[in-house]
């Protein structure tokens, strides 16, 4: 087994709370409807709005003319909402800050939107060597592009790399590219399979 060099943690649901809930019910309230009938209207239009293939303003407009409710009035209500939902795990940020320590390039890999990015580079998170978000690329996990590319940014071999994710799917992403992965369940876990396999960690 190669040595592994390069850890890359997804952002909502291992670095921090799943986002999700809490968004689609705070705009679903702030349009004043059901969370049922949001969530079938986001859908539509998500992944274009994480692709960065559309602005939040048109995100809006779509989503509104499908719930035939007027647009918000906030310049920006994904930016409200994701602060409303953001509930950082402190545990996993001293782990990332701790391989970084050790000598390992650290990453972020997220699907989200360019509202979401941005309150992310608010936190000047300095445990992080590398960021990449689908809104800047324009594509999105699971597609093996964006594993390739940060695998590029990092200069890393695939199994030289370990990738953290909570969603199935996106881990077989990054397994079919030959990245080495860990399915998320809890930070004891994560420790566990990262000491499996050879990684450092104080």
């Amino acid at each position: 087994m190669e040595t592994i060099k390069s850890v890359i943690f997804d952002w909502g649901g291992v670095l921090i709370d799943d986002p999700a809930p809490g968004l689609m019910q705070y705009c679903a309230k702030a349009l004043k409807v059901s969370k049922e009938s949001y969530i079938k209207a986001h859908s539509k239009f998500e992944a274009d709005f994480q692709k960065g293939l559309i602005r939040e303003n048109a995100f809006w407009e779509k989503i509104c003319r499908e719930l035939n409710v007027p647009k918000p009035k906030n310049p920006s209500l994904w930016a409200e909402a994701f602060e409303a939902a953001y509930v950082p795990r402190k545990s996993m940020f001293l782990m990332a800050a701790s391989l970084q320590a050790n000598g390992y390039r650290t990453a972020v890999l997220s699907n989200t939107e360019v509202p979401a990015m941005q309150h992310f580079h608010l936190h000047r998170y300095e445990m992080f060597d590398v960021a990449v978000f689908s809104c800047l690329e324009g594509m999105k996990k699971p597609d093996r592009k964006i594993y390739e590319l940060i695998l590029e940014k990092f200069g890393s071999q695939p199994r030289q790399s370990v990738f953290i994710d909570d969603n199935p799917e996106y881990i077989n992403g990054a397994e079919e590219v030959g990245i080495n992965t860990v399915l998320f369940q809890d930070i004891n876990q994560v420790k566990d399979e990262l000491n499996r396999l050879g990684v450092k960690i104080t």
